[in-house]
């Protein structure tokens, strides 16, 4: 059988490149708000290439090679994986507060075990939170990827045992497999829209959804013999309307899109069209330029690294590094030189190596000693064309011709996501073929049955450990000069951007906290220390630590479940206080009100048996007389019956005064009209004034969005990282508050001159955490208010 040159699908590669830009600057930038896209167009690519590898095999033997298949996978990608997910964990462990760091050892051994998408669906996670990144979020695409290579070879061993052997080598067998991908595309579309109804953050993530997205590329490469007839003015049209088609995605879907049903059929076609376009013919595909072009081709060709390493970057350039407008420069530099280092250094080396590579007899090696590999009978041997005679020695068609080349030799294409298919630079050359051979293959060869270009050909013969070192020890050291300087030009950046770094370990330092004695009263002494955190350049020893509080968040807040949506709560178990006093006090509202829930309690405890207080209401429900839109299916069904307990509570044992909180953003009412805040003002004090005693209603607002805890806080970094300025909604909702407590004839309390200084929010006041997340208190914090808060009422006539 002659061997038939392997070319590399320029188009595949540089469609590769388009879906892994949009990746990218999908989470660089947040535009093009559909670059999330890319990884359906990936899913595609590699449902087309994976199959046709296992065509290639079932054609050749009748049956399919798992063991050659699952080894060039592992040399494929597990390398590069493995050092993106050591390195994400050290450097979690290093820069992360402890509960993320222990939370990203948990998404690396999730992705090892290529259940990633499981573990994020089934925690709920938001792909699109701009709040709770996993710096190996992206690897819930290659967990599916890898499910649907585990699974796909084993079904399809199963199915073809259904033909005689011989069935399985021809057309009978590729239908077979046609046929079972189209099943599993219909299958996986009806999933897909049932979950993304249902439970759209889990159907984002489901295997189940996106599996029809690999099948459709599979449907592809069987498809192949027949697609690759198409007309060459046809396959244009298409390519060029696939390419539209996910440039088109990437523009008009965003976020907030139902995906992926339906809308992840407008990238899925586009890669599809362009995909079954390229079948047959040139495989450069001059035309399409826009893909095919060099810088393209080698965009594509380190895709896979790229990937890998992108997201990770960015999301501990925004622990370290300050937003500016050097940030993303230094990102992309960093990036850049992480994944030509890697691509260079590791992913090609490794899957170009004898590793886990069979040793075949010699009767498998030589063709000539063993079957045929093709089904069909070979042409007799005609005579070759005057033109082709005239041809040098080592001279291949639709090759160039240098004098003592050697043909190019075929590729061993292991596809992955999102892998580049690589250029023939990068194998291993063969040994010399006789001229004699060469001009016999030329003379006989038939014209190639229409298949997957590049995915169907033999694989050519591993290199020994010996040729492999000669080959790419070269290529490891540019890889290290590569990392080497690309890694001092990204330290001289950051020096010359942000000056030094200043790093510190927890607990060198502590704020000193101002003499009680220079105080006259609770406020001013939490204003001081307030003030001090401001200007502190390194963390305080703090009391519960910061790794605490962000792990614990709400569930040692005593009042906890008098809050959950779950249950009905028990007044008495939500009573603080002498059950004897005389003066009863209410706190209601959603969980800002919650957060304050230890301040109330601390106040009637500390209230000399006068005062006791119940502390009521849900998470996520706002009291208002009008209901407001929320994304938790729970609160939604029971916020308007938990208002009425609530009511129904007052009117069993009435109130001496009530106090409300509810979180200060802008909201939209069930039925889609937008509230603005003195709407939501207005909403609030018609809703409690209507079981209140006149006049003693007291609006205590949320505190001001501090930062993210979870994002700012690194235990090399100082406070600063975690400042946060009072913004624009708060002020907004504050104003519109005192104004309708004022019109009212009732009372407004901010939070703001006992949580952030100069309208500066910091972290920590003293040596206590202020906030577990952005909004709220923590317990120990709120517990510090109750002589702050008495004081506020009692100058209002109200304690």
């Amino acid at each position: 059988m002659p061997v038939v040159p392997r070319r590399t699908r320029l188009d595949l590669q540089g469609l590769r490149a388009l879906a892994v830009l949009g990746v990218v600057a999908s989470h660089l930038t947040g535009w093009p708000t559909g670059g999330f896209a890319g990884v359906d167009v990936f899913f595609v690519v590699s449902g087309f290439l994976v199959t046709g590898i296992l065509l290639r095999d079932l054609a050749a033997t009748g049956t399919i090679d798992l063991r050659a298949f699952f080894a060039r996978r592992i040399r494929r990608l597990l390398p590069a994986a493995l050092l993106v997910l050591s390195t994400v964990v050290a450097l979690g462990f290093a820069l992360f507060h402890q509960t993320r760091a222990e939370q990203t050892l948990g998404d690396a051994l999730s992705a090892l075990g290529l259940v990633s998408n499981w573990r994020f669906g089934l925690q709920g996670r938001d792909y699109f939170s701009s709040t709770d990144v996993s710096p190996l979020q992206h690897f819930w695409s290659l967990s599916i990827e890898e499910q649907f290579s585990l699974v796909w070879p084993l079904l399809l061993l199963v199915v073809i045992a259904l033909l005689p052997r011989t069935s399985r080598r021809g057309v009978g067998g590729r239908w077979l497999v046609g046929g079972v991908a189209i099943v599993l595309v219909a299958a996986s579309a009806v999933a897909a829209v049932q979950l993304t109804a249902s439970d759209p953050t889990g159907a984002y993530f489901s295997t189940l959804a996106r599996v029809g997205e690999l099948g459709v590329g599979a449907a592809l490469a069987a498809l192949a013999p027949v697609l690759g007839r198409l007309p060459a003015t046809l396959r244009v049209l298409l390519a060029w309307a696939g390419v539209g088609a996910v440039v088109a995605a990437f523009v008009v879907i965003d976020p907030t899109s139902p995906f992926p049903a339906p809308w992840a059929a407008l990238p899925v076609t586009g890669a599809a069209l362009v995909v079954a376009a390229g079948i047959g013919g040139d495989p450069r595909h001059r035309h399409l330029f826009p893909l095919t072009n060099p810088l393209s081709v080698a965009v594509g060709n380190v895709s896979y690294s790229l990937y890998l390493w992108h997201l990770p970057v960015i999301v501990f350039a925004g622990v370290l590094l300050p937003a500016g407008p050097a940030w993303m420069p230094i990102v992309l530099l960093a990036t850049v030189v992480l994944t030509v280092a890697t691509y260079l250094g590791l992913e090609q080396p490794i899957h170009r190596s004898p590793w886990l590579e069979r040793h075949r007899p010699a009767a498998e090696e030589n063709p000539a000693a063993s079957e045929p590999v093709s089904v069909a009978p070979e042409p007799a041997p005609v005579a070759r064309p005057a033109a082709l005679a005239s041809r040098p020695a080592g001279w291949v068609p639709g090759q160039r011709y240098y004098p003592g080349a050697r043909p190019r030799p075929a590729e061993d294409v292991t596809p992955a996501l999102p892998e580049p298919e690589h250029v023939t630079s990068a194998l291993p050359e063969p040994a010399p073929v006789p001229a004699a051979a060469l001009d016999h293959a030329s003379a006989t060869a038939p014209d190639p049955q229409p298949e997957p270009a590049a995915e169907t050909a033999p694989p050519s013969r591993p290199l020994t450990w010996a040729a492999w070192r000669e080959r790419f020890s070269a290529r490891i050291g540019l890889a290290a000069a590569v990392l080497t300087i690309g890694a001092g030009a990204t330290v001289l950046s950051v020096f010359v951007t942000y000056g030094a770094p200043v790093l510190q370990l927890p607990g060198i330092t502590t704020v000193a906290a101002p003499d009680p004695a220079e105080v006259a009263d609770a406020l001013p002494t939490l204003q001081a220390q307030l003030a001090a955190a401001v200007s502190a350049d390194a963390w305080p020893e703090l009391h519960p630590g910061l790794d605490e509080v962000i792990r614990e968040s709400s569930s040692d807040n005593r009042a906890h479940d008098c809050f959950t949506p779950d249950a009905t709560p028990d007044p008495g178990r939500c009573t603080f206080g002498d059950p004897s006093a005389s003066h009863h006090l209410y706190l209601v509202g959603d969980s800002s009100a919650m957060a304050y829930a230890p301040t109330i309690a601390a106040l009637a405890e500390q209230s000399g048996g006068a005062w006791r207080a119940t502390t009521v209401g849900m998470y996520g429900c706002r009291f208002t007389d009008v209901m407001i839109e929320t994304r938790d299916p729970a609160v939604a069904a029971n916020c308007a019956a938990r208002k009425e307990q609530v009511r129904a509570m007052v009117a069993a044992d009435p109130a001496d005064l009530v106090i409300v909180s509810n979180a200060f953003t802008l909201g939209t009412a069930v039925g889609g009209a937008s509230l603005d805040a003195a709407q939501l003002a207005t909403a609030t004090f018609a809703e409690v004034g209507a079981w209140a005693p006149p006049g003693r209603t007291v609006f205590l607002s949320p505190p001001p969005h501090g930062a993210d805890l979870d994002r700012c806080y690194s235990p090399v970094t100082g406070p600063s990282a975690c400042l946060a300025a009072v913004d624009d909604v708060w002020t907004q909702m504050e104003s519109a508050t005192e104004a309708e407590a004022a019109a009212t004839g009732n009372n407004a309390i901010s939070a703001l001159p006992f949580t952030c200084w100069q309208n500066v929010c910091p972290a920590f006041a003293g040596d206590t955490p202020v906030r577990y997340d952005e909004t709220h208190l923590t317990p120990a914090f709120a517990e510090r208010l109750a002589p702050i808060l008495q004081q506020e009422l009692q100058a209002r006539g109200l304690y």
